[in-house]
């Protein structure tokens, strides 16, 4: 019942894992002090603040790319920056911890 909702609200299902496979790129924008203490391998850190300025870091457009924070605010944020730029495939994956969780799956 909670996926039919998700779906007449115009909620997509996203699967982070095929994203991944398919080359996506996962962007934390959290502080260096919050990344240090922990993330998810191969992502990598432009803190909120400075994404504007560095987006060099995120040449191709086209290139899926996988926003993630401490909880879903910046991700979110950081999706919208994006977006307004011209990139085209991006994902708010929320927390960090649960985006791990999301695309480390155990079948």
């Amino acid at each position: 019942m909670l996926e039919a909702i998700k779906k007449l609200l115009g909620f997509k299902t996203v699967d982070y894992s095929q994203l991944m496979q398919e080359g996506a790129i996962i962007l934390d924008v959290r502080t260096p002090g919050e990344f240090s203490s922990g993330h998810i391998r191969r992502s990598i850190n432009i803190p909120l603040d400075k994404l504007s300025g560095n987006l060099n870091k995120l040449k191709n457009k086209a290139t899926p790319v996988i926003t993630c924070c401490a909880s879903g605010m910046r991700s979110a944020s950081a999706k919208s920056i994006l977006q307004s730029k011209g990139y085209k495939n991006v994902y708010n994956g929320g927390s960090w911890t649960s985006l791990d969780r999301k695309i480390n799956v155990k079948n």
